[in-house]
């Protein structure tokens, strides 16, 4: 991928060498668990002997717990270009920032351009304090991506998942997430949830949510290279690939030999594959409506 080209955006904030804080432990806000969460947290609960599943089921139950006050949020400094993997987030939400921005401008409406906190091990936000074992994830409350760089690493390690475009599509999924932020989707679906409608489950709103986020990444990826011509041969695949690898029932399936749809939260790897590909073919955010999908 050649990468080199993207506009380097200006709303990466390094907070990797602040004190991560947290007092009261993880909780998660928001949203479902984000890229790589399910992973971590079905190994660690097979390591604790615990059930992998009642852990996912605590974790986003806690989506609206405010038992613990808030810490302070993450602050940190302007991001330099000097560490190549430092460059690489910059240009890619510079690049998602200017596909976004031409998109709601073409609605008639402004753009706002979320922030990329870069963490190391963890870290505070609106949402509250989230260890880097949740993944990059993206919090409703402040309007900001979170992303610790080891991330990339255990792709690469855990997942098999490997290539800048690999890299690419997660922080394009994060930001796909703000995007239902602005358009007023999450406050839906957070509505939906306060009013007991069912989350989780092969059919259920979070996955809709995340392989909407999916099909949002695609949806860059294709109006990105339609400005750049950037992708070189096997970029594609790497990111499919990448979706692929973190899909629900292949992260069961590896961690327990057997796959459970009541408790999706992601969906399956066939799907986010399917999603990232409509995304990606159509550059139409229009055609990303899963939550009237009859068929994930």
């Amino acid at each position: 991928m050649l990468w080199g080209k993207g506009r380097r955006s200006d709303n990466v904030v390094d907070a990797r060498d602040e004190d991560a804080g947290g007092g009261g432990g993880l909780r998660i806000g928001g949203r479902g668990l984000s890229l790589g969460g399910v992973a971590v947290v079905v190994v660690v609960g097979l390591l604790m002997g615990q059930d992998p599943m009642q852990i996912l089921g605590s974790l986003l139950g806690q989506m609206d717990a405010t038992q613990a006050p808030a810490p302070r949020p993450a602050q940190g400094r302007p991001a330099s270009g000097n560490d190549p993997q430092v460059d690489f987030v910059r240009a890619m939400l510079g690049d998602t920032e200017d596909t976004w921005g031409q998109i709601f401008a073409h609605s008639n409406k402004a753009y706002e351009q979320p922030k990329l906190i870069l963490f190391n091990g963890g870290v505070s936000s609106a949402c509250g304090f989230a260890s880097s074992a949740v993944g990059p994830f993206y919090c409703p409350g402040d309007h900001r991506v979170y992303l610790d760089l080891g991330f990339f690493r255990e792709m690469e390690q855990r997942f098999s998942a490997a290539g800048d475009f690999a890299r690419a599509y997660v922080i394009a999924h994060e930001v796909g997430h703000h995007v239902q932020n602005l358009l007023g989707i999450s406050a839906k679906i957070q509505a939906a949830r306060q009013r007991g409608a069912r989350m989780e489950g092969a059919d259920g709103l979070s996955v809709r949510q995340e392989l909407q986020a999916d099909c949002f990444a695609g949806v860059w990826a294709n109006r990105a290279q339609q400005r750049l011509h950037w992708l070189e041969p096997g970029d594609l695949e790497s990111a499919l690939n990448a979706a692929n690898a973190i899909g629900d029932d292949r992260l069961q399936r590896q961690a327990r030999g057997s796959v459970m749809p009541d408790s999706f939260t992601h969906g399956t790897s066939a799907q986010r594959v399917r999603w990232f590909k409509v995304g990606f073919e159509s550059g139409a955010p229009g055609k990303c409506d899963t939550f009237k999908a009859q068929a994930l």
